[in-house]
């Protein structure tokens, strides 16, 4: 560009229009403003908040994520997604309408909760296992919350009652199934990714065709992929952390200057008109931003049980801009779109809500409080290797059962 009158000029001799994209500037760089404000005059209310999203990072996030972010990596180098997206592709397409190696994405998002299945989606498009339109199918049913975070602190340390986790997780994954089998019609006309053949007729051997070549285009010894596995789970883990830390320390600063009081205030009658109790507006406010600290905030609020389960079934489903902004990071460096993934957690929000009184219905809870032993470190760590060997396993039977039925 080039100085012209005291202003500034494109190549064809244009000024830069000062309008579009100004307003959106300054409003980001006025909350950074006020947010750095904040933490220089309240310097113990920003550590405090920043402390606490550590212990939750460190205590549950990461002992829960660790095992899945390394094991799916060496997997994926290994070749057994190309395998699974042969046998599994006849099951994953008339249903999701997403390839077959879509599977693997589910087992794993499904077993291990936020945000393994974004980071697994970019994976799929970054090695053309998957179209544009696909990835954005998938990632909107796949990223859900994982099982240990609603039975164990969701059920066990937040509303202290075992007997409420088989609800809030059967609302989470029949509401996160139905956004798949809605999402499948997402730009449906779009083109399909062509399923990976051979000259084999069976479809184990084409499979294993497939897993062969995959294992041959990677090419990394299985140590250096060991290696490159924990790397970048580490490294995707420390990503997370410094998310739930920021967004921790902006919950406090919306609950210090008084924001969030004045918003539930004024949601509070949207939230009556909905069904629910309006005691549980702000706790759907506060889990906006972060699902731990809206789900403790929706287990404590003076509402009956139903309505407690109803915003925190939402709030799990909705996943805060804290996980928002996780996915939004692990998909950069792809063409997939964030705002269908947006769209999509609306409306598993809207359904976990509306499923949970129809799972109580069924599966009756008891309103006593059941007092029961938090989970140590150790054993988030040994139950999510649990779990990773789990879904692998129900992977393999999948893709057993998919070739029986195929034959």
């Amino acid at each position: 560009m080039v100085p012209h009158d005291g202003g500034w000029r494109g190549a064809k001799g244009q000024v830069p229009s000062s309008r579009h994209g100004s307003r959106g500037t300054y409003v980001l760089a006025s909350i950074a403003v006020a947010f750095t404000v904040f933490m220089v005059l309240e310097p113990e209310a920003a550590f405090s908040s920043a402390v606490e999203g550590l212990r939750v990072w460190w205590e549950i996030v990461f002992p829960a994520l660790l095992p899945f972010f390394i094991g799916s990596e060496i997997l994926m180098g290994l070749g057994v997604v190309h395998f699974a997206g042969v046998v599994l592709e006849p099951l994953m397409r008339p249903v999701f309408n997403v390839p077959g190696a879509g599977s693997f994405v589910m087992a794993m998002g499904l077993a291990s909760g936020y945000p393994i299945g974004s980071v697994l989606t970019a994976r799929l498009r970054k090695q053309q296992l998957c179209n544009k339109a696909e990835a954005e199918r998938l990632v909107c049913f796949t990223n859900t919350a994982d099982p240990l975070f609603m039975s164990g602190a969701v059920a066990v340390g937040m509303f202290r009652n075992q007997g409420v986790a088989p609800v809030i997780m059967l609302a989470h994954y029949l509401s996160s199934l139905s956004v798949g089998l809605v999402m499948r019609f997402w730009r449906r006309r779009a083109p399909r990714t062509p399923a990976p053949t051979s000259s084999g007729a069976w479809i184990f051997r084409r499979a294993a065709w497939a897993l062969v070549e995959a294992r041959r285009r990677d090419g990394r010894p299985l140590g250096r992929l060991m290696g490159d596995a924990v790397r970048q789970a580490v490294n995707n883990l420390l990503l997370i952390g410094g998310f739930i830390i920021l967004f921790s320390v902006l919950i406090r600063i919306t609950q210090e200057v008084g924001l969030l009081g004045l918003a539930a205030a004024a949601a509070a009658r949207v939230v009556a008109i909905l069904g629910l109790n309006p005691d549980t507006a702000q706790a759907l406010l506060e889990g906006m931003l972060e699902i731990t600290i809206g789900t403790e905030a929706a287990a404590r609020c003076p509402a009956p049980l139903a309505d407690r389960l109803m915003a925190a079934s939402a709030i799990i489903a909705w996943s805060g801009l804290s996980v928002h902004a996780q996915v939004a990071a692990m998909i950069q460096g792809t063409d997939i779109d964030i705002r269908p993934y947006v769209g999509a957690r609306v409306l598993h929000a809207l359904l976990a809500a509306a499923y949970t009184p129809l799972v109580m219905a069924v599966l009756p809870v008891s309103v006593s409080v059941v007092w029961c032993p938090l989970p140590t470190w150790w054993d988030l760590l040994a139950a999510a290797w649990s779990r990773f060997l789990l879904a692998s396993a129900w992977l393999v039977a999948a893709c057993a059962l998919g070739a029986l039925l195929r034959r």
